[in-house]
């Protein structure tokens, strides 16, 4: 180890973070407040810290130092020195080691202990106490890196964002228990790019696969405690290094993430990374003093407003990622394009968003984190996704982010799961929603592509659970089943769970197969939870964040063959027919063919819906005929959909022409037949799609 006795250089405050050069290693970290930070190299073992030096240089807020022969695997952390005021927002305490906010991969893992907090957890003054226990053999130590990868010609697939199908899934529990995935595997990057696996997304139709946090995270105490574990993974330790656990082989990991990423390209998939920088592990004042905290408390977090001892807590979460901040959001963008330039990804989707857009005074779209990311030459190319909410005052902002931005659209959501349980006054809204949310989403020549229509998320039932269980069940979490959300807009049928009652079993079959034609057939992006085109159920749990078990597993072993097989269909049917995935809103003012618009409504009599039809709460079935023409191709398609208990008849809308029935959720082995007639049969709970001749 020569860097053991090399001086310390003064080193370039360019760029943040631990980078070797050949020669040497430059460490740069920010603290505006801080009044010294000390280097901390430890052995390879990470149990030993072996050295310790003064970064004596500070540019522009910057401490930074050079260290001669240091090289890739050495590893380190922080100590930083300032006042303890938490009364000022000040939590400085060098007794605990810091994790490098870049740290691009870590070594070891985080292990409770009260050593981790800055102040005394048992003392009687709280978080105004001061600990000086060490915290360095409880924290997981940065590695130097120097990651090269021979991506030869990989070429990102740049999906159209209408031709996109979005498959979110969580890398662990997606592949866990795959009979075709090495088990070693089951569970990592490397079981998510096994060539099964991919297959089935390939057959399935899937474009992009969108995948919960795969930033290193904290596993809680809290939940640690109760024999649970942090599944989901919405509690960031490192923005910039994935998640140990989630690789097969930690001492490749980098390598075989982009192995992954790669195969996935080479089979025209996407990947997304769901992300968290609206707030930290660290939590609430109260919590633990691992990076950000004790670096520079007052910059990274926003503090309550004449009351900096506490944290503003918008997310839920205990703090909120102060990104106003030039530096914070500086880090937030290096994180962004160290995953699309270093892992070759193709988007990302913004947990809590909202936070992202808020500035001192209120949510901003044209705030300086939007700002950043739109002229920004690397992300701005990429595909931005925001799940537009938090819970902070204004915090519900559907509709409102800057052209650029898709949203998770969870009116989307509630409307469809309302109309197909039955709920009145559902026709309506639905066909606005099967149109992209227009009146949401048709500002500022945003496309109908804004909206991310879905049935079901990580965040709720599955589309299973939604037709098996009236109340969520989430015994399991050990909160007295008072977490999850209250309302579900889900119905069970006659039997509260699992049934051998086979009128039950068809009911929700039918359902099943009607809500997931619904999603495929509306304008907008489809985005489909795992494991929700094969049946897969949770138990009723509609908040499984900590159940890292079989309730989140998808399993294999118990795939609905004829529901994947079904969903394949519908997604092909969207891929071949434009007039289904439009980019484009479409009102009905244009007119395609004579007496043929771009989008009519008709009852079931085949009569235009009209404004004293649409007022009618009691009116569960409608149908959807749809147009476009373009490069001198002409789709013409007419969708059927009845909500209600009863078959019905439809007459088909004129003009006359001849039509192709190519989708009956009711008969989900339908092979095409010519529509003779001008009625046709629509069965309870089902959803039809028809062709015109000159687009079948």
């Amino acid at each position: 180890m020569p860097w053991t006795t090399q001086k310390m250089l003064p080193g370039k405050p360019y760029p943040l973070g631990a980078h070797w050069d050949g020669l040497g290693v430059n460490f740069a970290v920010f603290s505006a407040h801080a009044q010294r930070i000390e280097l901390c190299l430890f052995n390879p073992a990470g149990r030993r810290e072996v050295r310790r030096i003064e970064l004596q240089d500070c540019t522009d807020e910057i401490f930074h130092g050079y260290l001669p022969q240091a090289g890739p695997g050495l590893l380190y952390g922080y100590r930083a020195h300032g006042p303890y005021q938490p009364e000022a927002g000040h939590r400085f305490n060098p007794n605990k080691l810091l994790l490098d906010p870049y740290a691009k991969r870590l070594s070891g893992t985080l292990t409770f202990s009260e050593s981790l907090f800055g102040y005394n957890v048992g003392s009687t003054r709280g978080d105004l106490s001061f600990d000086r226990r060490d915290s360095a053999n409880f924290m997981p130590k940065a590695v130097v890196v120097n990651e090269t990868f021979p991506w030869g010609r990989d070429a990102p697939p740049h999906r159209a964002w209408e031709e996109s199908v979005i498959y979110e899934a969580h890398l662990r529990g997606f592949t866990k228990t795959h009979p075709d995935v090495a088990e070693s595997e089951r569970g990592s990057f490397a079981g998510l790019g096994n060539p099964r696996v991919i297959e089935h997304l390939v057959k399935l139709g899937i474009t992009a696969i969108e995948l919960l946090p795969v930033h290193a995270y904290l596993q809680d105490h809290f939940l640690q405690q109760k024999g649970l574990r942090n599944y989901w993974g919405y509690s960031t330790l490192a923005f910039f290094a994935p998640e140990p656990a989630y690789v097969a082989n930690p001492e490749s990991g980098s390598r075989e993430i982009r192995e992954t990423v790669r195969k996935l390209h080479e089979a025209g998939i996407e990947i997304i990374l769901d992300v968290v920088y609206n707030h930290t592990c660290e939590g609430s004042e109260m919590g633990p003093t691992l990076s950000w905290r004790g670096l520079d408390n007052l910059s990274y977090y926003q503090p309550v407003k004449d009351k900096p001892r506490y944290l503003v807590n918008d997310t839920g979460c205990g703090n909120t990622l102060n990104v106003a901040h030039p530096r914070v959001l500086q880090m937030v963008l290096d994180s962004l394009r160290h995953w699309v330039e270093e892992y070759h990804v193709d988007g990302f989707r913004f947990d809590l968003g909202s936070t992202l857009g808020r500035e001192s005074y209120g949510f901003d779209p044209h705030g300086g984190f939007f700002d950043a990311i739109r002229q920004d030459p690397v992300l701005s190319r990429v595909k931005l996704i925001s799940e537009p909410w938090d819970i902070g005052p204004g915090g519900y902002q559907l509709g409102n982010h800057p052209p650029g931005f898709a949203e998770w659209n969870d009116q989307y959501r509630d409307t469809l799961r309302r109309y197909w349980r039955g709920d009145a006054g559902q026709r309506g809204a639905l066909a606005g929603k099967l149109m992209g949310s227009s009146e949401i989403f048709e500002h500022h020549r945003r496309k109908s592509w804004a909206s991310i229509n879905y049935i079901a998320s990580h965040d709720g039932f599955t589309v299973h659970d939604l037709v098996t269980y009236a109340e969520r069940h989430n015994e399991a979490n050990g909160e007295d089943n008072k977490d999850g959300h209250g309302e579900n807009y889900s119905a069970n049928y006659g039997h509260e769970g699992e049934t051998e009652d086979q009128a039950v079993n068809g009911t929700r079959a039918a359902l099943k197969r009607a809500l997931l034609s619904s999603l495929f057939l509306s304008h907008g992006m489809p985005m489909l939870q795992a494991g929700d085109e094969m049946g897969r159920t949770q138990q009723g749990n509609n908040n499984a964040y900590c159940q890292d078990n079989e309730i989140s597993w998808l399993d294999w072993s118990k795939k609905d063959e004829g529901l994947i097989a079904f969903a394949s269909k519908v997604i092909a049917l969207r891929t071949a027919h434009p007039s289904l995935r439009p980019g484009h809103f479409m009102h009905g003012r244009k007119e395609i063919l004579p007496g043929i618009q771009d989008a009519s409504w008709f009852d079931e009599s085949g009569n235009m819906l009209d404004q004293a039809a649409w007022a009618d709460a009691s009116a569960q079935m409608f149908s959807l005929r749809r147009a476009v023409r373009s490069d001198e191709q002409l789709d013409i398609t007419l969708a059927m959909f009845n909500a209600a208990a009863e078959a019905r008849d439809y007459t088909l809308p004129g003009p006359a022409m001849g039509w192709t029935l190519v989708l009956d959720s009711a008969r989900p082995d339908l092979e095409p037949v010519r529509v003779e007639g001008d009625k046709v049969h629509v069965a309870p709970r089902a959803v039809l799609l028809l062709v015109a001749d000159a687009a079948s």
